[in-house]
């Protein structure tokens, strides 16, 4: 992590989770459910379309450790949901890749029917 300007790039070691060669877990600082994740590339790139490729498969690996140690963690999930935002028209408000593994539990929402399309809420339920 380099740049100081980024919250993302001076996370405070205690926050870390996990790590690899290329990405931090934290939790996230404002979750949407309990256990809500954020895995963070090392590398200060703004979105998913900038990681490598090498960086890519490490994410898929990142990804599948965190949600089984999660349901390690936490027998009552269910479900996850996997988000990034991708430029401020799409919700981006720190201008470094993050990937939000938001872990789901049955009944959390009344009608989960739709999931992310939840982002436009009118076009949620189809």
């Amino acid at each position: 992590m380099n740049n100081t300007k980024c919250i993302f790039c001076d996370i405070k070691q205690n926050r870390i989770i996990s790590e690899d060669q290329s990405f931090i877990v934290i939790r996230d600082a404002f979750p949407v459910t309990f256990l809500h994740t954020l895995i963070i590339p090392k590398r200060h790139v703004e979105t998913y379309f900038d990681l490598s490729i090498k960086e890519i498969m490490e994410l898929n690996k990142t990804l599948a450790d965190e949600k089984a140690r999660l349901e390690s963690e936490d027998p009552s999930i269910t479900g996850f949901n996997i988000g990034m935002n991708c430029g401020k028209d799409a919700g981006q408000t720190v201008m470094h890749c993050h990937i939000h593994l938001i872990p789901r539990r049955k009944g959390d929402v009344d009608d989960p029917r739709g999931g992310v399309r939840g982002v436009i809420a009118k076009m949620q339920k189809y």
